[in-house]
């Protein structure tokens, strides 16, 4: 009986696609989605399926995009950027998609060539980048690693950009304060090059006061009650290790296909067992104090080792292999063979300890390059927040030390730059533009509508409908409450900048930020009394990793110069 065959449906084209009034809405509502979630007063979104499951309330972009249903191929290339970014860089991820979507917005108003705005938005990255990166950029500020305020300054700004993890000031400060703590906890004493950093365990402890949250140095392993009652003395000596990534519970690993031959009357369950009591046997020998197995470790053979005075853990689980192999030194057993002695590790001591309503053993090491952060959040849906901001903030001081440099936030870096990059259009085009058969016209064209990206990227910060200013001399963001009066004094209503450097107080004059007035030079190089960080000021000072906030805007460009280049989109509907 022969099959029915479907007939192959010819593939859709579709040309110019950024021309459709379709594509352009489907920007639109993506772009209003993520607008709506940017900065500390960011909306905050809930995703959830019709068809039921749970429900995830965020405003973060590595949550939204990885929930977002998105079909369309202009959205999916953006999309995934965006997430590329972020799985690199952990931080700056809506900035990168809210400046594509208005570059590829204020772009196509100027009807240019592709080929010309693709060319002279190359030449504005890069022009954005060596400022960015110059002595006399007026937005960065060198990390100082003699002191914590600027590297505080830096996670407490993470933190508070995620409203979701449901923060007070005093909570903010406290976690901040425990991330750098955390941190420094996985930079070794004895630094070479390179430096190999350890690693940070984040540890739930959910439906308990943000406050309760903790550092320890070490291992914090999970243990019923009845195991805790169960363990032995404290020893005052070293304690020597054996870590086991291979199940020690007597069960057959799958031999795949075939047969197994088996004398008669051989019990193949009592041979494995008899290798499990060898290797028990050995351990006894070696002086092992405490054995640590990834999966399970028969009864017998845990008798066994209790009778000898050896600690027997058993299901620490995958995540906890490599940390408790770093804290140890420790190479991690893979066979039910004879232990080589180089596998063994040692560790300091151990203690247990019981944190909320849990408990937990805690190894301690002899050098702490691996620490827990035992972090506590009201709810679950506050605690998923929290941890995925306190993972993006342990990444970004990673990125810091790397390069030890952080730009100004709160949308102070955007519209300072958008300011100087409209002062060299007009005073020095020479600076930006090449001889590659552009014109000075198309130049202005294309970075006004540069600038108009950033500007509107910073304007995204306010979501209570009030003003955005922008000081003439700095080049500052600065946010009013809505409706002021015409007759208005502005130092009286303003207090501080976006990013908390400059004052109202100061001798500045200000103007509506898509306000139509001639361009100005902003000043460069920040002064020496705004690089001198108090304790105080730390409070109200906005900074963001400069590093990821680099390659958020090369992303940004880059993704808006490939979807402008599209000619064609061929959908194969088979």
């Amino acid at each position: 009986m022969m099959s029915c065959l479907e007939a192959h449906k010819p593939s859709l084209c579709h040309s110019e696609p950024l021309t459709t009034e379709k594509v352009r809405a489907k920007l639109t509502v993506l772009k209003g989605v993520l607008t709506s979630c940017y900065g500390p007063f960011g909306r905050l979104k809930q995703l959830h399926n019709g068809m039921g499951g749970s429900v995830c309330t965020t405003s973060q972009s590595t949550v939204l995009l990885r929930n977002l249903s998105v079909t369309h191929p202009i959205l999916k290339i953006l999309t995934t950027a965006v997430q590329n970014h972020v799985s690199c860089f952990s931080d700056c991820g809506l900035f990168t998609a809210i400046l594509c979507c208005n570059l590829i917005e204020n772009v196509q108003k100027t009807e240019l060539t592709a080929a010309t705005t693709i060319k002279l938005n190359k030449h504005l990255l890069n022009f954005c980048i060596s400022y960015l990166r110059s002595e006399i950029c007026g937005c960065r500020i060198p990390v100082d690693f003699t002191s914590t305020q600027i590297l505080l300054c830096l996670v407490r700004s993470i933190l508070t950009s995620k409203p979701a993890c449901m923060l007070t000031r005093k909570e903010v400060d406290h976690i901040s304060a425990l991330i750098l703590r955390a941190f420094l906890h996985t930079i070794p004493e004895n630094t070479g090059e390179p430096i190999i950093l350890g690693k940070c365990i984040i540890v739930p402890l959910k439906g308990q006061r943000v406050t309760d949250s903790t550092v320890l140095p070490g291992v914090l392993i999970e243990m019923s009650v009845q195991l805790m009652r169960m363990l032995p003395a404290r020893k005052s000596s070293a304690l020597k290790v054996a870590l086991f990534a291979t199940s020690l519970s007597g069960d057959f690993s799958d031999p795949g296909e075939g047969s197994v031959v088996v004398s008669y009357g051989v019990s193949l369950e009592n041979a494995v067992l008899d290798q499990l009591i060898n290797i028990g046997r050995q351990l006894v020998s070696d002086r092992v104090d405490l054995v640590l197995c990834q999966k399970v470790i028969h009864p017998s053979l845990k008798q066994f080792l209790s009778n000898h005075h050896i600690l027997a853990i058993d299901r620490v689980g995958v995540t906890l292999m490599e940390p408790l192999s770093k804290v140890t030194g420790a190479q991690p057993i893979g066979s039910l063979g004879p232990v080589s002695p180089s596998s063994y590790g040692n560790a300091k001591n151990w203690c247990s300890a019981k944190f909320g309503c849990k408990h937990f053993f805690h190894l301690i090491p002899n050098e702490a390059t691996v620490c827990s952060l035992l972090l506590c959040n009201r709810n679950d849906t506050a605690w998923d927040e929290l941890k995925l901001t306190c993972q993006t903030a342990l990444h970004v001081l990673q990125l810091t030390i790397k390069d030890p440099w952080v730009l100004l936030g709160g949308g102070c870096t955007e519209t300072h730059l958008a300011a100087y990059i409209r002062h060299m259009t007009h005073k020095e085009p020479g600076s930006i533009l090449q001889d590659d058969g552009c014109t000075q016209a198309e130049l202005q064209l294309i970075a006004e509508a540069f600038c108009s990206a950033l500007e509107s990227l910073a304007g995204s910060l306010e979501h209570d409908g009030g003003e955005i200013l922008t000081d003439m001399k700095h080049g500052h963001f600065w946010s009013v409450q809505a409706g002021p009066p015409s007759a208005v004094n502005w130092p009286d209503l303003l207090s501080r900048c976006g990013c908390g450097v400059y004052s109202s107080q100061e001798e500045l004059t200000w103007s509506f930020l898509r306000s139509t007035h001639h361009p100005f030079v902003p000043h460069t190089r920040l002064p020496q009394e705004a690089l001198e960080i108090t304790q105080q000021s730390a409070h109200s000072l906005t900074v963001d990793c400069l590093t990821a906030k680099l390659s958020g805007l090369k992303v940004a460009v880059e993704t808006a110069n490939l979807i402008l280049d599209l000619a064609y989109v061929i959908e194969d509907k088979n």
